[in-house]
């Protein structure tokens, strides 16, 4: 078997008095695919430093065969002595600049830069990707990769797939992108409580392993309490026989204490409970014929759309497409240019949005969650004392009073579900949600909104998240045009027949009908079948009579459901008018069912009027 081109042992590293690696090791040799995976905070990007010879560990070892070249992304990279972002990029390249000069180049467009960028007006963004073609350009024995997918798009990201299974290099990889990691990797590394564990598969395969582990783990820790109580029990009662025998037992439980205290518990997982408000009205969102432009250029042109309570849908498409534009349209924060968006009754909307804006730098944790008002937080109607809040996503007591700019982006992340969690709601409008969390996390979060019995919109470049979340996708064509198609982001590419790379003005696919018919499929048969034409038919003098007086009737209903609500709401009720309480129950499920007919039968009308009129 080759040696290492890459060893790290017994790796030991202690900031201030919390010791963060205790005893990890790593392992690389030539055409190794590696996934470095743990929660927030566990230590991966430091490791990975100290892999890329960055950060001196207090103990521990670390051997690079000579001659191996290693190359790591940086989070913050250096462009100090470089006029241009190529000139950047081929200077990573070393030797290999002369006989590739092309290579710095096309890396470059592929990721969106023209190579003629003067690197002191890059976004942070742009720096990241001017950063991931320097570390690409060179195609090094190993590549050391914290986050490459940061900032890039879902086009981008499928492209640095491709491009990293074309190469040799051996790989690292640390990435909140299941997908990537699923795809990329063949071993995994888990960094957990200071130590690295080793399952040589791939990322797909882990969360079997690490329950299987974290289970074992918890049994061996209930043997070991137990043993430690009749240890204490014949201390106390037992202490009878001979002097030495008596020493050494006492000894022996000194021991197993000790073992036991220095046993590091698995960090708790965070626990998500989305505060549901009433139900919304049976249409939640109807847009038609939106349009929007930006300085002449149009980014939403002609869509429409139709939300029905309890849809999820996702909204995807390449950086500058108008992801985030097309969302604040619909959720009625912008203003089309054309068209018009109707947002439904009784709408309790929460929003989490990719900047965290949100947050108030300057206040502490405790003041924010409270919003500075005494020590509780209200999460579905109840008082809860704001440090068991903390507590349910992972803050430390002693971090209640740190303030919220000195967080790291994956404690500000927490800190954004916690506020948006704690807030009754029927609709959640999540923008990127998945930035700076970690697996087990975004794993929570997935269930949580699987449960959430509202309606969901995300915009999202997470490809697994997206599946395992939305019931239908909108993606962007090009040139303003948005197609929705029913499923994930798995099944919008097999509907598509290509990826968002590849999109095309001219390649137009079959759009959702703005009356509502399957997505991505033209209405009145299946996928490729025309409808087949029966009789022409108008809306009647009753029809029309219908569509204009129901939402009125509609909103009728929902104040008298409303009062009925409020009326029940009274603990006394019951006990002092139980003929009432009956009464009023019996009104309020009337009221409902009456509310629901009409709904369905507008929604029927609308869509033949826009049927008809589309014809």
């Amino acid at each position: 078997m080759a040696p290492p081109l890459l060893a790290l042992q017994d790796i030991a590293l202690t900031f201030g008095a919390t010791p963060l690696l205790t005893g990890a090791s790593l392992s690389v040799s030539a055409g190794d695919r590696l996934c470095l995976v743990g929660r927030n905070g566990s230590g991966k990007s430091t490791l990975l430093k100290i892999a890329a010879g960055l950060i001196e560990p207090d103990a521990g070892r670390r051997f690079a065969q000579p001659g191996a070249t290693i190359r790591y992304l940086p989070q913050e990279p250096d462009f100090a002595g470089f006029d241009t972002t190529l000139a950047y990029v081929e200077a990573g390249m070393g030797d290999a600049a002369a006989t590739d000069r092309h290579r710095a180049a096309y890396l470059l467009e592929q990721l969106g830069l023209t190579g003629a960028e003067d690197p002191a007006h890059l976004s942070g963004g742009e720096a990241r990707r001017a950063a991931l073609a320097r570390v690409l350009a060179p195609e090094p024995d190993i590549l050391l990769l914290d986050e490459p997918t940061n900032h890039l798009d879902l086009p981008g990201i499928e492209w640095l797939e491709a491009e990293l299974g074309g190469m040799r290099s051996a790989l690292v990889l640390i990435s909140h992108d299941r997908r990537m990691l699923e795809r990329m990797s063949r071993t995994t590394v888990w960094l957990d409580r200071g130590m690295t564990r080793v399952l040589d598969q791939g990322f797909a395969h882990f969360e079997a392993w690490r329950d299987q582990v974290l289970e074992q783990e918890e049994l061996e820790r209930h043997k070991l309490g137990r043993k430690i109580v009749m240890e204490e029990d014949w201390l106390r009662y037992g202490v009878t026989a001979r002097r030495k025998r008596n020493v050494r037992r006492l000894a022996d439980l000194h021991a197993l204490r000790k073992r036991h205290k220095e046993q590091r518990a698995t960090v708790g997982k965070v626990k998500l409970e989305a505060a549901e408000a009433d139900v919304s009205g049976r249409l939640v969102i109807v847009a038609e014929d939106v349009s929007k432009a930006f300085d002449g250029r149009t980014v939403v042109r002609d869509v429409s759309v139709r939300v029905i309570r309890g849809d999820r849908l996702g909204i995807v498409g390449p950086n500058g497409a108008g992801t985030t534009t097309l969302l604040n349209i619909l959720t009625g924060k912008l203003a089309p240019d054309a068209g018009s968006v109707k947002l439904g009754t009784n709408l309790a909307e929460v929003t989490l949005d990719q900047r965290r804006d949100s947050l108030d730098p300057d206040r502490t944790l405790v003041q924010t969650l409270t919003g500075g008002k005494g020590d509780t937080v209200t999460v579905n109607g109840q008082n809860r004392h704001v440090m068991s809040y903390m507590k349910d996503f992972l803050f430390a007591p002693e971090q209640a009073n740190t303030p919220v700019g000195v967080l790291s982006g994956g404690e500000r992340g927490r800190l954004t579900l916690a506020l948006a969690f704690a807030q009754p709601s029927n609709l959640m409008v999540l923008d990127e949600p998945t930035n700076d969390l970690d697996l087990e996390t975004l794993e929570l979060l997935q269930e949580r909104l699987a449960d959430y019995t509202g309606t969901v919109l995300l915009v999202s470049h997470d490809r697994d998240f997206l599946d395992r979340v939305v019931t239908s996708v909108i993606a962007s064509e090009g040139d303003g045009r948005w197609v929705e198609y029913a499923g994930g982001y798995s099944d919008m590419l097999v509907q598509r027949g290509q990826d968002l790379r590849a999109a095309k003005p001219s390649a137009r696919p079959a759009e959702r009908p703005k009356a509502g018919g399957p997505a991505g499929v033209p209405t009145g048969g299946p996928a490729g079948v025309p409808a087949a034409k029966g009789p022409s038919r108008k809306l009647s003098f009753k029809d029309k009579h219908a569509l204009e007086t129901l939402p009125g009737r509609m909103a009728d209903l929902e104040a008298a459901i409303a009062r009925l609500n409020a009326e029940l709401a009274n603990p006394d009720l019951y006990a002092k008018q139980p003929a009432r309480f009956a009464e009023a129950t019996r009104a309020l499920a009337a009221a409902q069912a009456s509310l629901a007919e009409a709904e369905e039968q507008w929604l029927t009308l609308e869509m033949l009027r826009e049927e008809l009129e589309g014809a």
